[in-house]
């Protein structure tokens, strides 16, 4: 005699954090399905997209609601509300880990307060799938997601992170990649290795790892490189003689606002780093 299936679910009123495919649908583990076709109520960033992944694996939401960047606030106080009636509700995104880049944070933040269990239930995530084929044996690694859009915004960005020794991850949207990555090489120094991942997953999924003064060729030798979504990997850097990590990022700050001289004089005042190591660094990045 076979034995019940035991419930996905735990025995008080939850959120689930649900992970779903970020591009193949075979991504999605049996837990995740079972738990989506158990909850109360699936909050999906956009509703028309979700309901496909359901579809595709014959899920019937008992209700499906929308939960985005405009409304997430709100929408907390409604799913509290019924996680006090002691419904169960998931959490999901058009693709991957919710609240990593993507919606979700702030629900998770009034949910814990409210004092409910918030629950992950885990699968695929780009930034981490793309950090497994990078290859990166020493040090660790910093989640950065999405730079500013803004060019100059994103340039300072960009510089105060010039001096990690940790290994870089972005997100970037195709209309931005070219101008992202060109700036980086601008930033970090052409000879700084890149890891592009486009299209995880997915049928044109497409790996490289180049240094950045050959990115842009990288990119202009096919015209389809420049669609579809993109993870960035960029190698730390290695650290400039006297100057470290701290006074990098208070350089970088400084020169948005003030002329390199005086941005590397208050930057050496207020960190105590070599005023010599910082204006080398400085004009490296002006080039």
């Amino acid at each position: 005699m076979n034995e019940p299936i035991a419930s996905p679910l735990k025995n008080t009123p939850s959120l689930y954090v649900v992970a779903t495919p970020i591009g193949n649908l075979r991504d999605l583990p049996p837990r995740a399905r079972d738990t989506l076709a158990a909850v109360d109520v699936v909050a999906a960033e956009d509703t028309r997209h979700s309901q496909k992944l359901l579809d595709a694996f014959g899920i019937r939401a008992k209700r499906l609601l929308a939960v985005h960047q405009h409304n997430e606030q709100q929408v907390a106080g409604q799913i509290i509300e019924w996680l006090t009636q002691g419904q169960h509700v998931a959490l999901i995104t058009d693709a991957g880990t919710p609240a990593i880049s993507d919606p979700g944070a702030r629900l998770v933040a009034r949910v814990r307060e409210a004092g409910y269990t918030v629950s992950p239930v885990p699968g695929a995530c780009a930034a981490v799938a793309a950090l497994s084929v990078a290859g990166i044996v020493e040090g660790g690694f910093r989640f950065i997601g999405f730079l500013p859009a803004k060019t100059q915004s994103r340039r300072t960005a960009l510089m105060a992170l010039a001096g990690e020794r940790d290994a870089l991850m972005f997100y970037e949207a195709p209309h931005r990649i070219k101008a992202c990555v060109a700036d980086m090489a601008e930033v970090f120094g052409g000879g700084r290795e890149i890891l592009i991942a486009r299209e995880l997953t997915k049928l044109h999924e497409e790996i490289a790892a180049l240094p950045l003064a050959e990115a842009g060729a990288w990119f202009a030798a096919e015209a389809n490189r420049v669609r579809g979504e993109f993870v960035l990997i960029v190698r730390g850097a290695d650290m400039p003689d006297g100057v470290d990590v701290g006074a990098l990022r208070v350089l970088g700050l400084l020169l948005d606002e003030l002329p390199l001289r005086t941005a590397v004089r208050l930057a050496a005042e207020i960190t105590g780093a070599s005023r010599k190591g910082l204006y080398a660094h400085a004009l490296r990045q002006s080039r």
